[in-house]
């Protein structure tokens, strides 16, 4: 399996964004996307997500027996925003993200409780979401990929309101990920605790430096 994106561009109304962007990641490995405030990170992750248009290029996951032409299909897409109500339970916000996402072909996820335990709050998730502690509300948002398979995990500052343990934690989710032959793609300020992952630079002049180890 490769995730291959070759000569993205996108724009903001009549301004361009980034353009000419292209990287190869394949499945086991993470990308990193750094830059300044404004240079386009959220932009591309969401133009990858699916949420957003490219001006011009493509990206495609290629993966037997058929390339995903629509590459939001096999992604799960963690934001700045947890996409939980806060009115619903954690049980609740877990299982219809569960129905909701299916699981793509190639493997399947796991149940809500096993979720709630794997993100260290297990015998809380009967309580509203809301009722949570920001830092709580994040781990929970994380659950979220792990109740349905998808290859390709794109992350916009996943960490934000965790504390060093729950990083430390957040690390090891994505390296069981990347273990089970997934791709994840983030773009953060603070170090994620994963060895050997490729960085892509953006410049915040509507261009990217080259994809580095």
């Amino acid at each position: 399996m490769r995730l291959v994106a070759e000569g993205l561009s996108a724009t903001r109304g009549e301004d361009l964004i980034f353009q000419d962007i292209s990287f190869e990641i394949a499945g086991g490995e993470a990308l990193v996307v750094k830059g300044p405030n404004g240079s386009g990170k959220s932009t591309l992750l969401r133009v990858l997500a699916g949420l957003l248009p490219a001006e011009s290029g493509t990206a495609k996951l290629l993966a037997a027996p058929h390339p995903v032409e629509r590459l939001g299909e096999a992604c799960h897409y963690l934001g700045h925003r947890n996409a939980m109500k806060r009115e619903l339970t954690v049980d609740e916000n877990l299982a219809f993200w569960k129905d909701f996402f299916g699981d793509f072909p190639g493997d399947a996820g796991v149940d809500v409780d096993e979720a709630v335990e794997s993100v260290g709050l297990g015998g809380i998730a009967h309580l509203p979401f809301g009722y949570l502690s920001a830092g709580q509300q994040r781990r929970m948002a994380m659950a979220k990929l792990l109740v349905a398979w998808r290859p390709v995990w794109i992350l916009d500052e996943p960490t934000a309101a965790l504390d060093v343990a729950a990083e430390t934690m957040f690390a090891g989710l994505v390296m069981a990920h990347l273990g089970r032959g997934g791709i994840a793609i983030a773009a953060t300020h603070q170090p994620l605790g994963l060895d050997g992952v490729k960085e892509l630079r953006m410049t915040g002049f509507a261009g990217v430096a080259e994809t580095v180890w």
